[in-house]
């Protein structure tokens, strides 16, 4: 706990090192994102899945900044990553629920693409 304390003295390194570990989070994360994007779709409309993708999730970075400080100027940081955590975890729930996970059809030993 002590080591914790310490680091709160310093906030350019917290700083610092929450950036390194939320990239490398991401980087974690975003690879399989796209592979779940990926397989969903069929190959003949796959650019376009990825596209509509990466522009709601980019949307998405960009009203949720917006909202983000909406929110902490009207009820505070705390409320704000509540907010966000609630959000996040909806979203989990509501991927495992409705995402289901994708197998090939293999025929003689060959995906058959148009399954």
């Amino acid at each position: 706990m002590g080591a914790y304390i310490a680091l709160l003295e310093r906030p350019l390194l917290v700083g610092v090192l929450s950036a390194v570990f939320l990239g490398l989070g991401t980087a974690m994360v975003y690879p399989a994102l796209i592979a779940s994007v990926s397989d969903h779709a069929h190959p003949a409309w796959r650019a376009n899945a990825l596209g509509t993708y990466r522009f709601w999730r980019d949307m998405g970075y960009a009203a949720g900044a917006l909202v983000a400080g909406i929110l902490a100027d009207a009820l505070g940081l705390n409320a704000t990553v509540i907010a966000a955590a609630v959000l996040t975890a909806a979203s989990g729930l509501l991927a495992a629920r409705w995402i289901t996970e994708h197998r090939p059809l293999v025929v003689a030993g060959h995906e058959v693409v148009d399954a």
